[in-house]
């Protein structure tokens, strides 16, 4: 058995004496009739009013004069200035992504035999079995600040359920045993939520061997997902079944920016194991390598043998999964008390989609500075390709010391932002989200209107992402014990 065997084993351990601590008590119980009393509403970020081509103003002051020509700016290759880079792509749709794999992330109950959905969630009524880990898995900005792990899951638009979902009410939870049990438009809205990406994968077609056929039903299929998602588009394809002829279509439909494929051979195409700090350009119309592993037992081995390499010649660990359960949840698990916030703190673990999006800015960004004394003014501005919505970077500055700024302030296109000390100079977080504020707004209301410590947990966090202002002093007022 080795090092990292055992201590994945330890963390099972313990996630079973959770579970076992849990079954015993009467956690969930419905109201008497057909259903259990509470309204499910619906909740999407407005993803069709989002901005595009965001410019970011920031003012710095200090107390002593700057040297111009000393201030460096950079947007550096990972964001938070993480060390190395890990990614995670659910494929087929699977519940799992929801009950399992999310429900981990966010701190939300998880069961080792039902699944269960939204609805259930937010009415209280549960599996028998449910527990949970007590906690949320991530990292931190670098700047205190909690960042959850974010994955990517794949969409089967043309055969997604309907909402209407009548088993929530009653739910008979031996339905939910089903190994191909996908996920609902209502799931997916709660995923996305957290910043869970999306991609597609299979599309509806017997003629999976023909390109233009395939070109139609990413169509069909991206004119769901707007309609459903409140005019969120797929950018992303997670090739199915090692079927190189979706690439081929992904390379002829135009919102398909960035792809990943299952292996080395594409049929000729190329296929791109991923260097982080190799990368120059925007990977557009880019197929990066990812893999299945044989065994979750295998992860941190592939871990190990990259931690040993200097940053610059790592490779990223790109995961690919159909359904999970309790193993992987234990790697979650494992990854934010090693890697994490609990842990070294060395990895970004974001979407495919978040990541994209990250190093096109990185790549195409433009940074103007003006420095008069002891100000500096910066002018960042990011442009934007189709179906965006991750407008945020990481800046270091060198040439200006921590200890002597005196303020930071940010235009109104800055919705979120944080600073630390950062090698020798400062690093900024900044967050141009158009509606970060009506986000954190809502998380704060779901807790007053239901006051459980998972909805307390959301409420901090969101409200932590915003920029120092008195909205945001006044949300974490409305917080017991918000700091």
């Amino acid at each position: 058995m080795t090092h990292w065997y055992k201590k994945l084993s330890i963390c099972s351990l313990f996630l079973y004496c959770l579970c076992i601590s849990c079954i015993e008590k009467d956690l969930y119980e419905p109201n008497e009739g057909d259903g259990v009393g509470t309204e499910y509403v619906n909740y999407l970020y407005p993803y069709a009013n989002e901005g595009s081509n965001m410019v970011a103003e920031i003012t710095i002051k200090t107390n002593s004069e700057i040297n111009a020509e000393s201030v460096v700016i950079e947007i550096p290759v990972l964001k938070f200035n993480k060390s190395w880079l890990f990614m995670l792509t659910q494929d087929d749709h699977r519940h799992s992504a929801y009950s399992t794999t999310w429900a981990a992330i966010n701190g939300k109950p998880l069961s080792r035999n039902y699944y269960y959905h939204t609805e259930q969630l937010a009415a209280e009524y549960l599996p028998p079995d449910a527990f949970s880990l007590n906690k949320t898995l991530g990292s931190t900005d670098g700047a205190g600040n909690e960042v959850r792990f974010a994955f990517t899951t794949t969409l089967y638009a043309e055969e997604t359920p309907d909402n209407g979902i009548s088993m929530y009410l009653k739910p008979d939870f031996s339905v939910f045993r089903q190994e191909d049990a996908q996920l609902t438009w209502n799931n997916l809205s709660e995923m996305l939520a957290y910043d869970t990406g999306i991609a597609f994968h299979d599309v509806n077609t017997n003629a999976v061997n023909q390109k233009d056929s395939l070109v139609k039903h990413f169509k069909i299929a991206q004119a769901i997902i707007l309609d459903q998602l409140s005019g969120r588009g797929a950018k992303v394809l997670a090739e199915p079944n090692g079927n190189h002829i979706y690439l081929e279509a992904g390379k002829e439909y135009d919102p398909i920016q960035v792809m990943t494929a299952q292996n080395t051979k594409a049929g000729g195409l190329p296929v791109e194991r991923h260097y982080p700090y190799s990368v120059e350009t925007d990977l557009s119309k880019t197929i990066l390598q990812r893999t299945f592993y044989n065994s979750v037992f295998d992860i941190p081995a592939h871990i190990e043998n990259e931690l040993k390499k200097e940053k610059e010649e790592r490779e990223a660990i790109h995961v690919g999964m159909h359904s999970t359960g309790m193993t992987f949840v234990e790697l979650l698990h494992w990854l934010n008390n090693e890697y994490g916030k609990d842990g070294d703190d060395s990895v970004w673990f974001p979407s495919l989609e978040e990541y994209y999006e990250y190093n096109y800015y990185r790549v195409n960004a433009s940074i103007d500075k003006e420095v008069n004394g002891k100000t500096v003014k910066l002018r960042v501005s990011l442009p934007s390709e189709q179906y965006f919505y991750y407008p945020s970077i990481t800046l270091n500055l060198t040439g200006i010391n921590y200890e002597e700024i005196s303020e930071i302030s940010s235009g109104s296109s800055v919705t979120g932002l944080s600073y630390a000390p950062y090698e020798e100079g400062i690093m900024l977080n900044i967050d141009c989200r158009k509606f970060l504020v009506e986000h954190a707004e809502h998380f704060v209301d779901k807790y007053l209107e239901s006051p459980t410590e998972s909805n307390k947990r959301d409420a901090v966090y969101f409200v932590k992402k915003l920029k120092d202002s008195p909205v945001k002093e006044e949300l974490g007022k409305k917080i017991p014990g918000y700091k």
